[in-house]
């Protein structure tokens, strides 16, 4: 999953000619898809080259803090998303809403959920995110993708960018890896859970220029990983 915070048209097209058999969805960014201009041809672009795009899930939040949830529904069915993302990362939301909200957006697009705050001051204990995931899982989710933000270093992972490597094996161990996609934006974070889980991995918030770099290193033709495969 590749972050688009705001390319044009022109750049999507550039992005989708390199990295289109690469990248499965692309995320418009938090609520950047609610600004940009030319979205509907944007979007277009995306799901000509095969590629599943999808609005930020604080999209979601800034509409379902102002009391507008239905106007969220009327703008997935406006742009025909296949895809939408349900979080509360940046609000404050009783996980047993936040579940309703699941279900409810699932009748109408596949369900992608946030769990982590973006707040990096709100650390929860491993049985919490397992607790939250699996039930995030049983009202609907088709994944579950698990919080870092842009800048890698909250949800996670610690302040300076490194995995909490702890909190990770635990949710391995109650999770199934196929239904998680791993926020890794940056590289190092990239080749740990591709050394952790194998090269198929689920990555997301990749930035758009890293697509290139990101295949050589689960090809393991990266000095990162290149003694992989040998």
């Amino acid at each position: 999953m590749v972050m688009d915070k705001g390319l044009s048209v022109r750049q999507a097209e550039d992005l989708m000619a390199v990295g289109a058999a690469y990248i499965d969805f692309v995320k418009l960014g938090w609520t950047t898809a609610y600004i940009i201009p030319k979205l509907e041809e944007k979007l277009a672009v995306y799901r000509e080259a095969g590629v599943h795009p999808y609005f930020g899930g604080t999209l979601f939040e800034a509409f379902v803090a102002r009391n507008q949830f239905d106007d969220f529904l009327r703008v997935v069915e406006k742009y025909g998303l296949e895809y939408a993302e349900v979080s509360d990362g940046s609000i404050t939301l009783p996980h047993e809403k936040k579940c309703e909200y699941i279900a409810t957006v699932a009748q109408h697009a596949t369900v992608i959920s946030e769990v982590g705050s973006k707040d990096n001051t709100k650390i929860m204990a491993p049985y919490k995110w397992i607790s939250l995931m699996k039930a995030e899982l049983e009202a609907g989710t088709w994944r579950l993708i698990a919080e870092s933000r842009e800048s890698g270093n909250v949800g996670l992972y610690r302040e300076s960018g490194e995995v909490r490597q702890g909190l990770v094996d635990e949710i391995l161990n109650e999770i199934s890896n196929e239904k998680i996609i791993w926020e890794a934006p940056l590289k190092a974070q990239q080749v740990y859970f591709i050394n952790l889980v194998g090269p198929n991995v689920n990555l997301g918030n990749i930035n758009t220029n890293e697509i290139i770099a990101l295949e050589t290193t689960r090809m393991g033709l990266r000095g990162d990983t290149f003694h992989n495969f040998i």
